[in-house]
């Protein structure tokens, strides 16, 4: 796995846990370069923790503290990246966000902040990657969907419909850029053992849900993390505008 992207450069969008963590693990064991990056003040130390891990012989991993749903600092981020590491092959917006709640009690405040996390980032950072790849005639964009986007779910409207439409942005990205050879993905997980589904992990609740997942379990970050790899890859070197399901069969 180490040659898979030996000397590539890749930038991780919300990714001090999780799944974000997970990819960026992925990539730098597969050889690639990565910038990564985080909100939060509390997110700090496993940024940090990342970093030490994988930068043992130089800088293969690196987190910067900023906020994928701001136009300009997505901007000012890419500039650094380019200017440390010279170039981006990989880009994965997998920032994200949910504010659960009826439509009915749903507050405007609480739809544009899942809105702008988990779809504005993705156009951000997108339009910002896009000009080095089209110079480079390369690249891989891959977005964090969900099947939540794919299936729509009771007091999810705000999180469905972001995830839905980056469903469609990717497959409208793949069609315009695929003449320059840059290649655009989703992934839709289903349930993810991570810090966002903790309250999921046993009890009644997470045998109900499994009992509707085919494979009869959920998740682990590293199973995203595998299709991210394969996607980033050029063993997925001829598809584009696609969305895979990573769900147990759970859409089925």
């Amino acid at each position: 796995m180490m040659s898979l992207l030996e000397g590539r450069v890749a930038i991780v969008t919300g990714a001090a846990r999780g799944i974000g963590e997970a990819i960026v693990s992925k990539f730098a064991e597969a050889g690639a370069t990565v910038a990564f990056t985080y909100v939060s003040d509390s997110s700090r130390e496993k940024a940090s923790g990342l970093e030490t891990k994988f930068n043992k012989d130089g800088v293969k991993v690196k987190g910067f503290q900023t906020n994928a749903s701001d136009f300009a600092a997505c901007e000012i981020f890419v500039t650094e990246v380019i200017k440390l590491f010279g170039k981006i092959d990989i880009c994965v917006n997998n920032a994200g966000i949910s504010k659960d709640n009826l439509l009915l009690r749903m507050t405007p405040d609480q739809w544009d902040e899942v809105m702008n996390v988990n779809l504005k980032s993705v156009f951000n950072m997108t339009k910002h990657v896009i000009k080095p790849m089209m110079k480079a005639k390369t690249g891989s964009i891959i977005n964090m969907s969900s099947i939540i986007g794919e299936t729509g779910n009771a007091g999810q409207s705000s999180y469905a419909a972001s995830k839905a439409g980056i469903i469609g942005f990717t497959k409208s990205i793949a069609k315009e850029l695929g003449s320059r050879n840059i290649r655009s993905n989703a992934i839709a997980p289903g349930f993810v053992e991570t810090d966002m589904t903790s309250y999921l992990k046993d009890g009644e609740a997470a045998d109900k849900y499994k009992t509707s997942i085919p494979l009869g379990r959920f998740a682990t970050a590293e199973d995203i993390a595998n299709v991210a790899l394969f996607l980033a890859s050029d063993m997925s070197s001829y598809i584009t505008g696609q969305t895979i399901s990573a769900c147990g069969g759970l859409n089925i």
